[in-house]
């Protein structure tokens, strides 16, 4: 009963740990006018992007504005962010369109609410701090392939042509593009063509005006005044759907799992970027990682019950957030009440937007996705970081976006290893070296004319790095004592402390008196407990200082020769 007692409190310990406070709510009296300001820019910039995406996901455009109004506001209210944004991106479309294509819309739905879960029960967890040791090479890697993906989907709506139905995005584009050239539809690919340049060149001139919405109005009205030939939205509905449960059938949960797992390591992952980003271009605001997984996951958790899909933080809308000058969370939540108002009241004008403008929009936001001086720089900073970079992008294309963060990570643990076992060194020092002045020459002679060597061991000895030096030493020249000297091992594990004993087991088998000294107490419990220097310890050869060491090894010589002389 105890037991169960202590994780009630602890469970509440951390939910008041990641609900709002005072304070949170304080932040939001800061600047008003601002915020109003700020919020109105970003819905305007918003309401394109979350029609494309949800267009693009499969779930439909209204899909997409309930995300953005539903996530956005609970995100906004209980995320660990000020600036944040959230809403439907290209990222989490990449993953949603493999779920639609094997389990529809529902599928989707489920999916989205799982997600929630796992990512309230990561943030309770308090895992939010682990995101942060995501190298940017990954980052990059990710966000390159993630472009890519989002640019190649638009490709049928560009195109005119209806999309094959093939998983994999490169190879429904290329679909695309055969039918196309069997039967050209021009119009559709000047608009997406038309709406993708103004967006483009318009940042370029006058980075401050939403381009996106103003492309998307005037390819509106170039097609219903001109009658064009192309797809439009069509139909929507007026207001949001009464929250219904409708979707969830618990026999298909066991198997959406991985999806959803999917999904939440993508919002996790997206979200605290995006905080991460908008940290960066404010002055004083620092993100709470767990507050903003806590935010997100409610987010999820309720925009399937109104028909959203899975939303994460926006870097795109929260940079334009930042850059009109948000000072609290409030212009989110002014950002999700003008996109309430478009699809309560705006609906019939929303309807004739043509599906080729949106593909422009989501072609135009893919091309600005990419950083290419951050790209360069990376691939000037060497090999190591440019292989990371590609094989995460090309993952991404190949497999899907988890798939890629995993191959990412895997290939940039493999090489931080391999740079930090570099970094371990066996030494063959003076047998003076760091001890107190004397007459060292003379001393080191006689030494040596009495075989007695020393070495010393310096970073980190473990599995990576212990058998590259660890092995030569046991295979040391014609020498009668080795003092190795510890104090300069930075880490060492169960593998690199093996490899030591194993190293003084064959150096002893020639019958060479092994020495050591100056083990830091955090390592001589690892060596201890896998039994490393017990024998060392019960002949009293383990030392707290190398001259002890070096008089002990004198001695034992000493004695060892007269012994010798004496027979």
């Amino acid at each position: 009963m105890s037991g169960t007692v202590t994780v009630a409190r602890r469970l509440a310990t951390r939910l008041r740990a990641v609900l709002p406070d005072h304070a949170t709510w304080a932040t939001m009296r800061r600047s008003p006018r601002k915020d109003l300001l700020a919020g109105l820019t970003v819905a305007i910039v918003a309401l394109p992007l979350a029609l494309g995406f949800g267009v693009a996901s499969g779930a439909g455009a209204e899909a997409g504005l309930a995300t953005a109004v539903v996530a956005g506001a609970l995100a906004a209210v209980f995320g660990g962010s000020n600036l944040q944004v959230s809403g439907p991106t290209g990222a989490m479309t990449v993953v949603l369109v493999p779920i639609v294509h094997r389990y529809g819309t529902d599928g989707v739905l489920t999916v989205g609410l799982l997600a929630g879960l796992l990512l309230v029960a990561t943030a309770l967890g308090g895992a939010g701090r682990f995101m942060a040791f995501v190298p940017a090479p990954v980052v990059e890697g990710f966000t390159l392939g993630i472009a890519a993906v989002i640019g190649l989907q638009q490709v049928p709506a560009a195109l005119g042509v209806k999309p094959s139905g093939a998983e994999n995005t490169a190879v429904a584009a290329w679909d695309a593009l055969v039918d196309f050239v069997r039967d050209p539809h021009l119009a559709s690919l000047a608009l997406a063509a038309g709406v993708a340049a103004v967006m483009l060149l318009g940042a370029r001139l006058r980075p401050g005006i939403p381009f996106s919405l103003l492309a998307v109005i005037g390819a509106t009205l170039l097609a219903s005044g001109t009658g064009l030939d192309v797809a439009t939205i069509g139909h929507l509905p007026s207001g949001l759907p009464a929250p219904s449960l409708g979707f969830l059938h618990v026999g298909d949960v066991p198997k959406l799992a991985t999806a959803a797992l999917a999904v939440a390591a993508l919002a996790a992952l997206e979200s605290l970027m995006s905080a991460t980003a908008a940290d960066a271009m404010s002055v004083s605001e620092r993100h709470d990682s767990d507050r903003e997984l806590f935010g997100q996951g409610l987010a999820n958790l309720a925009a399937p019950l109104f028909g959203g899909v899975a939303a994460t933080g926006a870097i795109a809308r929260t940079a334009v957030n930042v850059r009109s000058g948000a000072a609290s969370r409030l212009a989110a939540l002014v950002h999700a009440a003008v996109l309430a108002v478009v699809v309560f009241a705006a609906a019939p004008l929303v309807e004739g937007i043509p599906l080729a403008a949106l593909a422009g929009v989501l072609i135009a936001t893919a091309v600005r996705m990419v950083e290419v001086a951050s790209l360069r720089a990376l691939a000037r900073a060497g090999r190591g970081e440019a292989a990371i970079l590609v094989l995460t992008a090309a993952a991404t294309l190949a497999f899907n976006l988890v798939t890629a963060v995993i191959v990412g990570l895997l290939v940039a643990g493999a090489l931080a290893l391999r740079q930090v076992a570099r970094s371990a060194a066996l030494t063959r020092v003076p047998l003076h070296d760091g001890l107190p002045p004397a007459d060292h020459h003379n001393e080191e002679q006689a030494l040596l004319a009495e075989h007695i060597v020393a070495y010393r061991i310096d970073g980190p000895l473990f599995f990576a790095a212990a058998h590259r030096f660890l092995l030569e030493l046991a295979e040391t020249g014609d020498v009668k004592a080795i003092v190795l000297r510890l104090s300069r091992i930075t880490a060492i594990d169960a593998t690199g402390a093996l490899v030591l004993g194993d190293a003084i087991e064959k150096l002893e088998r020639r019958h060479i008196l092994v020495l050591v000294s100056g083990v830091r107490e955090d390592h001589l419990k690892t060596l201890d407990a896998l039994g490393v220097l017990d024998r060392l310890h019960a002949e009293h050869r383990v030392f707290g200082a190398t001259p002890d060491a070096i008089a002990y090894a004198r001695r034992h010589l000493s004695t060892v020769l007269a012994d010798t002389a004496g027979h």
